[in-house]
């Protein structure tokens, strides 16, 4: 069966070379828009394109406001701010996701509580959240949610839609206004995924997304915090140094942070942005090919939830056995067919192993037997 995979992803990318997991594709007009900001001179926190990338990430979502981040996890950590994060609190979020979504809350003094993940989404259960909060967790007189054992405030929940795939949404946000838990959507990974016709990481209070190199679309680096209108000028001023209009004057209202997404990267994303729906496309076709070589097999292709369209941006398959899991492994790689294991859960590392978890049984069976296969858009002559 490996070597079926692996011949069939030479197939789809032309070539007995190396095949990456996933690669920037640069069909459009990047070079155009890269070359405009170097021409103008403004390539750092001044310019045009900021400004544009911004209105049309929020245009594209359906969110009222879209604030521009240095990266993603910045996009997190302000996220986690605006919604109040402070030292001692707690943040409900899944062990099986990238270290950044537990980072950030580290960053604000919190503490990540791991809840187990649901099968289908590969993203936290909302039925697991609410049991272990029904458990664990009381709404004070001050209308907010404690932790039993000690009275700290769980002030957030912060699902992540894994690879593109988002979670059971009208759930979690049930159970989130029901115990007065701020909901921050992790989007990092789905761009372009709808839940139920609806963008993905407009659901919550606030949600982020992710422009790295590997994503679906990348300004190289770079992150955005979805919100509203409030919360979007709010996200401005904090991620901008928190320095008020002046036409010379540097007067800073409080600590603010340098996390400005740079012109020149934000032209990038302009660019990659006016192609993300052909990409969108080109990658569901992918998916649609893997899954009908897999239809016989015992190597399971992970798919879209229910009543959602994923952007596929990663695809993922289910082993058998974590001794499968190894072998596809090493025969892939071997073989210049680069592939990935999920995540480590973050309960394994060192940081966050004395975190208080929930029954994580679906998070462990998945971290066994999860593999990522190259999704990089197809090229245009595949099509």
């Amino acid at each position: 069966m490996f070597d079926a995979i692996i011949k069939f992803v030479r197939e789809q990318y032309a070539t007995n070379d190396f095949v990456p997991l996933h690669a920037p594709v640069f069909r459009g007009r990047e070079q155009e828009y890269v070359t405009e900001t170097i021409t103008s001179t403004f390539v750092s926190s001044v310019g045009t394109f900021v400004d544009q990338f911004e209105h049309d990430v929020a245009a594209y979502t359906g969110s009222a406001r879209a604030t521009a981040t240095v990266n993603g996890t910045a996009a997190l950590h302000t996220a986690l701010m605006l919604a109040e994060v402070g030292r001692g609190d707690l943040v409900i979020t899944q062990p099986l996701t990238f270290v950044a979504t537990c980072n950030a809350v580290a960053y604000c003094g919190a503490e990540p509580v791991f809840i187990d993940v649901d099968r289908a989404t590969l993203g936290l259960c909302p039925h697991a959240l609410a049991k272990w909060l029904e458990t664990h967790a009381f709404v004070g007189d001050d209308a907010l949610c404690h932790r039993k054992s000690d009275g700290r405030i769980i002030r957030a929940c912060l699902p992540m839609h894994t690879f593109g795939h988002p979670v059971a949404l009208d759930e979690m946000v049930a159970v989130c206004a029901l115990w007065n838990i701020a909901l921050i959507e992790d989007a990092a990974e789905s761009l372009g995924s709808l839940y139920k016709g609806r963008h993905t990481g407009t659901f919550g209070k606030l949600g982020t997304l992710s422009f790295n190199g590997n994503k679906i679309i990348t300004t190289g680096g770079g992150g955005m915090v979805l919100s509203g209108e409030a919360l979007g000028s709010r996200a401005k001023h904090i991620t901008t140094t928190a320095k008020r209009p002046h036409p010379y004057e540097f007067d800073h209202d409080e600590i603010g942070f340098n996390y400005r997404l740079p012109n020149i990267n934000a032209a990038l994303g302009c660019a990659q942005l006016e192609q993300l729906d052909k990409f969108i496309c080109a990658k569901r076709e992918l998916a649609s090919r893997y899954r009908e070589l897999l239809r016989s097999s015992q190597i399971r292709f992970v798919e879209e939830p229910e009543n959602c369209r994923s952007n596929y941006w990663l695809n993922a398959v289910i082993c058998e056995t974590k001794a499968q899991r190894d072998a596809m492994l090493k025969a892939t790689n071997e073989a210049g067919v680069m592939t990935r294991p999920i995540w480590r859960l973050m309960t394994g590392l060192s940081h966050y192993s004395n975190c208080q978890r929930g029954d994580l049984s679906n998070a462990q069976w998945l971290e066994e037997r999860i593999v990522n296969v190259p999704s990089s858009v197809l090229p245009e002559g595949s099509l």
